[in-house]
């Protein structure tokens, strides 16, 4: 594992994350009661200092109370504003040191602001969610807000009992008292903050296919009256799992899980380990099948390979979308190279002046960039040929498993499996806005299979 860190502060969120420590794990203790949308919680955070002493750092924090924070269990200044909780220990810790955050905090929670509305958790008619992307984490606990900071996470959540509660991870225990559950997530793999998932609600759950001996357990949550509709659209997940496997490497994570709300959502969201639909993206008809490709496509590119910052995010969904066409190409549907040819001509036809090496924070989930994103791998493809091509794409999800890169990375990743330097086709797709030429098709479609079956959605 190779993790890239920035060495300053976001340029598109210089005001999130704190580059002066690192995180190792994080220990979150909740309680939230729907009605009220009450949390009280307690976190323990786990982290590095730098290479200098650190007198001051600072965690993102919403508009809590504070009820209590430690260093190394000694009490600190601190000052909680502006979504910062800036704390100065009682004693600088030194270069290089572990210390411990212990932080408690409560209210009513609720999503941040930002350019695209608000972030991080939403209260739902009956339950809520969480969808971070890019600064919603501090909405609901203190963390140390950049991608590039990775950690492990314990995550125990106390609701009453008639509530579900899916997390990122692997489901250690559930434990029933009185009137209220308390469920308890562990997410071994480093995580970003804003990639940590959760969903609170009354949700029937489901196995998607039979994972065998070494398979990846994969599990739908989703209203009950949404049962015989998911059961077709998310029927061919477990073949989607199959083939990126094959295309990308071994899935990156424990387990699979997939939440669809009883409420509506924009997009789907995607989460380490995780996927959140609305209920408008089941229909019976397999509507959303390319979202489903996305999402899960985001558990290696995006997830497991993190970007250092947020200038770089075609590198999470630029990946995603050509996850997409491939997909499509292996299930009998449009070839990778009709579906680029497509996008193509749509950007043909929109303002070209997007850099998708640095769209700026205004354009970060601008359409072009996914679409371009698609494009500039197929570019890739192309130039390289599949056996090349697919062996660079394995390798990036394996050498850079569990840490975080930029676009140069990438760059000098192709090198490495390219038979010829392809400087000038990664200079034009990646840094000038102008749209290339669309490049000519490769010279084989990935191995063709038969058609996937429609396939069943088993209780579990």
């Amino acid at each position: 594992m190779t993790v890239q860190q920035s060495v300053g502060p976001d340029p598109y969120f210089p005001d999130n994350g704190d580059v002066r420590y690192r995180v190792h794990r994080y220990e979150l203790a909740l309680d939230y009661r729907p009605g009220p949308n009450r949390l009280a919680g307690t976190a323990r955070i786990n982290a590095i200092a730098g290479r200098s002493p650190l007198a001051e750092f600072q965690l993102n924090l919403a508009d809590f109370k504070i009820g209590r924070v430690r260093v190394d269990g000694r009490q600190p200044h601190y000052t909680h504003r502006g979504g910062r909780l800036r704390i100065r220990p009682a004693k600088p810790v030194r270069p290089g040191a572990a210390f411990t955050v212990e932080v408690h905090w409560s209210g009513n929670p609720k999503p941040v602001n930002s350019p695209w509305g608000g972030l991080g958790w939403e209260e739902l008619s009956d339950g809520a969610l969480v969808a971070s992307q890019p600064i919603g984490a501090p909405s609901w606990y203190p963390c140390n807000d950049r991608p590039a900071d990775k950690a492990s996470y314990q995550i125990s959540i106390t609701t009453p009992s008639a509530y579900a509660v899916v997390a990122g991870g692997r489901l250690l225990t559930r434990t029933t008292k009185a009137s209220t559950t308390t469920w308890v997530y562990e997410q071994a793999a480093p995580t970003s903050s804003y990639l940590v998932g959760l969903s609170i609600g009354k949700y029937q759950t489901v196995l998607l296919g039979d994972p065998g001996p070494g398979g990846v357990p994969q599990h739908g949550h989703i209203p009950a009256h949404l049962l015989p509709e998911f059961s077709r659209d998310f029927a061919r997940q477990p073949a989607m799992m199959e083939l990126f496997q094959e295309l990308f490497g071994p899935y990156p994570f424990d387990e699979y899980a997939v939440v669809v709300t009883e409420e509506e959502l924009d997009v789907p969201v995607e989460a380490q380990g995780l996927s959140l639909f609305g209920a408008n993206h089941v229909d019976g008809a397999r509507g959303s099948e390319r979202l489903v490709a996305h999402e899960l496509a985001h558990q290696w590119f995006g997830n497991s390979v993190s970007i250092a910052d947020w200038r770089h995010i075609w590198l999470n969904e630029g990946f995603a979308k050509y996850a997409e066409w491939l997909w499509s190409e292996r299930s009998g549907a449009r070839s990778a190279h009709q579906l680029a040819a497509a996008a193509h001509r749509l950007l043909s036809s929109l303002p070209q002046d997007l850099r998708l090496a640095d769209p700026g924070r205004k354009s970060m989930f601008d359409d072009r960039l996914y679409e371009r994103g698609g494009l500039a791998l197929h570019a890739v493809r192309c130039a390289m040929g599949d056996d090349a091509f697919f062996r660079m794409l394995r390798g990036w999800a394996g050498l850079y498993r569990g840490g975080a890169v930029n676009t140069a990375t990438f760059t000098a990743h192709v090198a490495r499996f390219a038979a010829e330097p392809l400087d000038d086709l990664l200079r034009t797709w990646l840094y000038e806005p102008k749209l290339p030429p669309l490049p000519a098709p490769p010279e084989a479609r990935i191995p063709a299979r038969p058609a996937y079956p429609p396939g069943t959605a088993d209780s579990a």
